[in-house]
């Protein structure tokens, strides 16, 4: 990386944002928002989470089977730069898996 890249994880969340987005934003088109068609974005689609002692982890072999927190045909969470923003379900797209978006998460509703 130049001196003249910088990556979007190196500000803190505090700092707010660095493009201010217009209260009257309606009406734009996808045009409007070409200047940050080129920002790279971290897109994470998490299908659930387990805990366990480093001992455990270092039991696991290819075969082993990891206990989900989360139950079969349950939503899958969809983060933006590690951010929830919407839940899907994962599905099968010319023999690779796929996520389709079924709910767009709005700003601090994170209640499943």
């Amino acid at each position: 990386m130049s001196d003249t890249e910088l990556k979007l994880d190196e500000f803190a969340p505090s700092e707010g944002a660095l493009v201010e987005i217009p209260q009257d934003f309606e009406g734009k088109s996808a045009t409007d928002l070409a200047p940050v068609f080129d920002v790279p974005v971290s897109i994470s689609a998490v299908l659930g989470r387990a805990s366990m002692s480093v001992a455990q982890l270092l039991q696991l072999s290819s075969g082993s089977v990891l206990e989900l927190d989360r139950k079969v045909g349950e939503a899958i969470d969809i983060y933006v730069n590690n951010r929830l923003v919407a839940r899907g379900e994962v599905v099968i797209v010319d023999e690779r898996l796929g996520v389709t978006m079924t709910e767009i998460i709005k700003d601090g509703d994170t209640s499943s």
